[in-house]
C-alpha cells in the first residue's frame, strides 16, 4: 500500500485547532515515561503500547507493521535529538487504524524536506533518508508549534 496518498502536512501557518484527520482514538494517549530520551527507548515504548493497548481479540499488528512503526519512531526520535534540540516528549495514541505518534522537540525550525514528496535521494548529500521513510510509512503528518517554543511532529502509523 502506498501510504503517501493520504499524507497531509500542516505547518505553523495552519489554522488553529486543525491538527489532523485521524479517527477518534480507541484508547487514551499514552505519554511515555520520563526515561524515554533515546530512539531505542521510544521504539520499545511504542511497541509496548501496541502489544498492550492496540492488539485485541479482533486485530493484531503484524511483525511487518511493527517494523514499520519502529522505523518511523527511530527517525522521528533521532530527528528530535539531532536537529530539534532534544526529545522533549513522546506520546503514543492507539486509533482504530494504528497508532498516532507525537514527538515533541525544542526547535521551532520546520524541516523543508517534511514538505517533500517522499522520494529517496539518488545520492546522499548530507541529509539522510529519514523524512522519505516517514512520508512513505506514515500518514496524516502534522507539524505544529508548541506553546513556549519547539514543535510537535505527529504522524499516524497504520497497523492494519
Amino acid at each position: 500500500m502506498d501510504r503517501t496518498d493520504t499524507t497531509a502536512i500542516a505547518s505553523a501557518g495552519s489554522p488553529p485547532g486543525v491538527t489532523s484527520l485521524a479517527p477518534a482514538p480507541t484508547a487514551s494517549t499514552a505519554t511515555a515515561p520520563a526515561g524515554v530520551t533515546t530512539a531505542a527507548t521510544a521504539r520499545a515504548y511504542a511497541r509496548s503500547v501496541v502489544l498492550e493497548q492496540w492488539n485485541d481479540a479482533d486485530r493484531t499488528a503484524t511483525e511487518a507493521a511493527l517494523i514499520d512503526l519502529s522505523l518511523v519512531v527511530s527517525e522521528l526520535a533521532a530527528n528530535a535529538i539531532r536537529h530539534g534540540g532534544g526529545l522533549a516528549g513522546f506520546e503514543v495514541t492507539p486509533t482504530r487504524r494504528g497508532v498516532r505518534l507525537a514527538v515533541h522537540d525544542n526547535s521551532d525550525v520546520i524541516p523543508a524536506v517534511a514538505f517533500g514528496p517522499g522520494y529517496l535521494p539518488a545520492k546522499h548529500h548530507g541529509n539522510g533518508y529519514g523524512w522519505p521513510v516517514i512520508i512513505r510509512l506514515a500518514c496524516e503528518i502534522t507539524i505544529e508549534p508548541r506553546p513556549g517554543g519547539g514543535k510537535t511532529v505527529s504522524v499516524l502509523v497504520p497497523l492494519v
